[in-house]
């Protein structure tokens, strides 16, 4: 079957839930969550948790652990955790619990923000993966580059990837 063959038959509806790790915000102030709130909305698709947490492996494993059990949600979207910092554990911490790493996403991810940012793209560690049908994205916490990473990344692809997550 053909790659344009998998992507028409990828499910249509998708529902995500959206989790900002960091110390220093709050839910009224994730200008990067609100960011990747509107535009899945706005392309059609349900969020359907969003919530922030502080830098802690626990508290990050035990939350995306529950999304991953919800059977509500098919894509998680972490945003923040991802730089070089010591309190940066986001990627550390996912990506033991995922069964399959995406490595072309952060490879994609790295490579469209060079472009538009220089060789200070190389900071980031944003990080895909799947994990019991599901997606996990780790995005960096810059607005700029959530709305990069959902809009030449996630939107064009999240559908085709669920398809082949799924099966």
């Amino acid at each position: 079957m053909s790659y344009v063959k998998h992507r028409e038959e990828a499910p249509k509806n998708l529902a995500f839930a959206i989790v900002t790790i960091s110390d220093s915000r709050t839910l009224e102030t994730d200008d990067s969550g609100n960011t990747a709130s509107k535009i899945l909305i706005s392309n059609g698709y349900d969020v359907i948790e969003r919530v922030l947490i502080p830098n802690d492996a626990g508290k990050i494993r035990r939350k995306i652990g529950g999304l991953i059990k919800d059977k509500r949600v098919d894509v998680i979207i972490t945003i923040g955790g991802t730089g070089l910092s010591r309190r940066d554990l986001t990627v550390e911490t996912v990506s033991k619990m995922v069964e399959k790493k995406i490595d072309g996403f952060g490879e994609l991810f790295r490579a469209i923000s060079y472009n538009e940012i220089g060789v200070g793209a190389m900071l980031s560690r944003a990080f895909g993966g799947v994990v019991s049908g599901k997606i996990v994205l780790c995005l960096p916490g810059s607005q700029n580059a959530v709305e990069l990473a959902i809009r030449k990344l996630v939107l064009p692809e999240i559908r085709h990837m669920i398809r082949e997550a799924r099966r």
